[in-house]
């Protein structure tokens, strides 16, 4: 009626249906084959742009660094996405999203629009559990460096997909000295958020010279 080309139904519902007008294809999947196919469907979304997510204890905190790494990297001229359950952005557009979500329909719309790069805050009020099957994350970053959830377990309980030997990123004495030129340099917790985002920037692969320029002309800027 939504108008389907096909329907996929687990197999004990086959010979339940009558008259169907559209083919019935019937198989029994586990999420992983499923977020495969929502990811084919959907063009392979985390494909097309680059994926960050921020993770940690506090719930506030990482709120906090994903609205930082959000506006660092729009300073580095990236259109950029936000994926959290304290309100979603694809660029100016407010993304309307039942939480906790799974990803590929929402990756799908910010591919569509043009973003450059998405952040996912990677906690239980935003994702569902295996919320990003087939997602490929290319930096995480943590608020808390004595997280309590490791790498492992983030991977087992949300099933993204890391195509290199991912480690969780955290703040540096590199990223904190960068992060003192920064605007944010006159206030202690928003410097904290500013070098984890400096750091994960880093991590992917953002030269220092480009960050340095950057935050050169925020704060001439401020």
């Amino acid at each position: 009626q939504a108008g389907a080309y096909a329907a996929l139904l687990p197999r004990a519902s086959k010979g339940q249906i009558a008259n169907a007008d559209i083919p019935l294809l019937y198989g029994d999947f586990d999420d992983r084959v499923l977020g495969d196919l929502a990811s084919g469907l959907a063009g392979g979304p985390s494909n097309a742009m680059a994926v960050f997510a921020v993770t940690g204890a506090d719930e506030q905190a990482v709120d906090a660094g994903v609205s930082q790494l959000s506006e660092f990297l729009h300073m580095l001229g990236n259109p950029v996405a936000v994926i959290t359950a304290s309100g979603s952005t694809s660029m100016t557009r407010t993304m309307n999203l039942n939480y906790p979500l799974d990803m590929q329909r929402a990756l799908s719309v910010c591919a569509e629009d043009g973003v450059a790069a998405v952040i996912i805050a990677m906690d239980d009020r935003t994702l569902a559990e295996h919320a990003l099957e087939s997602v490929n994350v290319d930096v995480l970053g943590t608020e808390d460096v004595n997280a309590s959830a490791s790498l492992n377990e983030l991977k087992t309980r949300y099933a993204f997909v890391a195509e290199h030997d991912m480690s969780m990123t955290s703040s540096t004495p590199e990223s904190d000295e960068m992060a003192a030129d920064s605007p944010a340099m006159y206030d202690r917790v928003r410097l904290g958020h500013m070098s984890l985002a400096i750091a994960m920037v880093l991590a992917a692969g953002v030269r220092k010279n480009n960050i340095r320029s950057a935050l050169h002309v925020a704060n001439n800027l401020n």
